[in-house]
């Protein structure tokens, strides 16, 4: 059997015996058909587990202390920083690098504010910079790898905070070694509805990215 796919119809093709049948089918059908031969079924999710879909899994990662590596400069050793940092949504899909945002507590409703997150490699709709680094297949574990790698200035680096707005750096490093963030410097960007449906607001104006060829975005250590 065969299935043509045309802008207007489905066509199916028998062939028996060297008879070929052909007749207009409807999509639905063909849907309907090929969804009951394929379970929908997600398995174990983790206790963080936000929301599943056949795409992505969302992820929540409690207010916690990171360590993380900051290359300023090409072939110079990193920055070490011990950062402590909001609850973290992760948005995953194997392999690949993350969305990511910041919220104040666990998301339990649509309209509940959600906050840009205040790290590097990260661009104003959550996307991440992925570089050579490897995500790993299993969606639970590319938030520890996410902080594994080393960090970069690139991406959207201006609006992650109201102290510092020009300045994530200086941001970085009036928290590195403190054990809590304060939550009253995230600046918002949407709602978990926006995420969801992938419709944050645009910024007012064009945020400054950086681009230095000679520093590799999300690099391995």
């Amino acid at each position: 059997m065969r299935l043509d796919f045309y802008d207007s119809s489905v066509v199916m093709h028998i062939c028996d015996q060297g008879v070929t049948t052909t007749l207009r089918v409807s999509a639905r059908d063909v849907a309907a058909a090929l969804l009951s031969e394929m379970p929908l079924v997600s398995g174990l999710l983790s206790p963080n587990t936000l929301w599943w879909s056949p795409n992505e899994v969302g992820l929540w990662e409690p207010p916690q202390v990171w360590p993380v590596a900051l290359v300023l400069e090409a072939f110079k050793q990193p920055r070490r920083f011990r950062l402590p940092m909001p609850g973290l949504i992760f948005i995953c899909r194997p392999g690949q690098p993350p969305r990511i945002y910041a919220a104040k507590s666990r998301p339990r409703k649509m309209e509940e504010p959600i906050y840009h997150a205040p790290l590097f490699n990260v661009f104003h709709d959550g996307r991440t910079c992925q570089g050579t680094h490897k995500y790993p297949l299993k969606p639970e574990d590319i938030p520890k790898s996410f902080f594994s790698s080393w960090f970069t200035v690139d991406a959207h680096i201006k609006g992650r905070s109201v102290k510092y707005p020009d300045n994530l750096l200086g941001l970085w490093e009036a928290l590195n070694g403190r054990k809590r963030y304060p939550n009253d410097d995230l600046v918002q960007c949407g709602t978990m509805e926006d995420i969801l449906k992938g419709a944050l607001p645009q910024p007012n104006e064009a945020e400054e990215q950086t681009d230095d060829d000679d520093i590799d975005a999300g690099a391995e250590p």
